[in-house]
């Protein structure tokens, strides 16, 4: 995943950064791309510890409605480790493009992204519909 230039401010919490931190650390070298891209995100995220988590901002564990090139219906899933997706359909992996791209968005935010296959994409986020941070849920 490439991003494109105009790229959204974005915050991370500290456990979620030392979490994916300690996840890609562990990745095997075939998974490398996937990391690249979410690496890139991370080093140019805002760090804030959980407590200071603003509420409207897509956390690991988020349950986030979104919007994918302006599509007429908006998709709800919940931004999760790879180890917690087991298959679900409501899930997405944070290591997926848009998982990756998701992270730290808030509410409203957009950004633009390179998909796989070379064709460029969009994603918006329209609501977090829970936040573990905003739930009081600070040591998940």
């Amino acid at each position: 995943m490439s991003i494109n230039i105009a790229r959204p401010h974005i915050v991370v919490s500290s456990l979620d950064m030392e979490r994916l931190e300690a996840l890609i650390d562990s990745l095997p070298a075939a998974q490398a791309d996937n990391c690249a891209a979410l690496l890139e995100e991370l080093a140019r995220a805002e760090l804030v510890e959980p407590e200071a988590m603003p509420p409207d901002v897509v956390s690991m564990n988020s349950r986030v409605r979104f919007v994918l090139d302006n599509a007429p219906e908006a998709i709800e899933m919940t931004l999760a480790y790879p180890k917690d997706v087991n298959g679900a359909a409501d899930k997405l992996s944070v290591l997926t493009p848009i998982g990756n791209a998701l992270l730290g968005l808030k509410a409203g935010d957009s950004i633009a992204w390179t998909r796989p296959d070379g064709a460029s994409c969009q994603v918006r986020v329209v609501e977090v519909v829970y936040q573990p941070e905003r739930a009081g849920e600070l040591h998940r």
